[in-house]
């Protein structure tokens, strides 16, 4: 285990990139969070600087629309994270990765459709027994997909090192 002052000085790195165009929709964004270390809080952290693609924006910060799938996928993974501490399960890593779908309304405006989140924890396969209960709730414990699932679908399934879904929800706009 790190000791709680390295714990403090790592940090979450966020990972974006495009996906290409595909199924007749507009676009899919994609992100992907890591969980390096425990959250130290805002304290000290440079402003957040976002922007749009050219050619309305000049790309010097990541879109809003990526910040909140961003938001999604870390705050999924920081429940997730936090159960399995609580449950005593050691965590070797953690990522998530977020696919924000874009769609446009009657009006023609783009919007966010539905994000699917798929969290892949680097745990010992003895533990995998003890995570069942974190995978009922941790979901409950996310304020931000909470949120934005009043707005749109966000789905969350949980894989194995090997790619194997191990836990799945899907959720509708409620």
């Amino acid at each position: 285990r790190l000791r709680k002052a390295d714990r403090q000085k790592e940090r979450l790195r966020l990972l974006a990139d495009v996906a290409q165009r595909r199924n007749g929709q507009i676009g899919r964004l994609a992100v992907l969070v890591e969980i390096v270390g425990d959250f130290a809080g805002l304290h000290g952290l440079p402003p957040l600087t976002t922007d749009e693609q050219s050619p309305l924006g000049d790309d010097r910060g990541p879109q809003p629309s990526r910040l909140i799938a961003a938001a999604v996928a870390n705050c999924l993974a920081a429940s997730l994270l936090h159960c399995l501490r609580k449950s005593k399960v050691e965590v070797a890593g953690l990522q998530a990765r977020a696919v924000t779908t874009l769609t446009r309304n009657t009006k023609g405006r783009l919007r966010i459709e539905r994000i699917a989140v798929a969290l892949d924890p680097r745990i010992p396969d003895n533990d995998r027994d003890r995570v069942s209960r974190c995978f009922s709730i941790f979901e409950d414990y996310c304020i931000v997909t909470a949120t934005v699932r009043r707005a749109f679908p966000v789905s969350v399934e949980v894989v194995s090192a090997d790619g194997r879904e191990i836990y799945r929800s899907e959720s509708e706009k409620t």
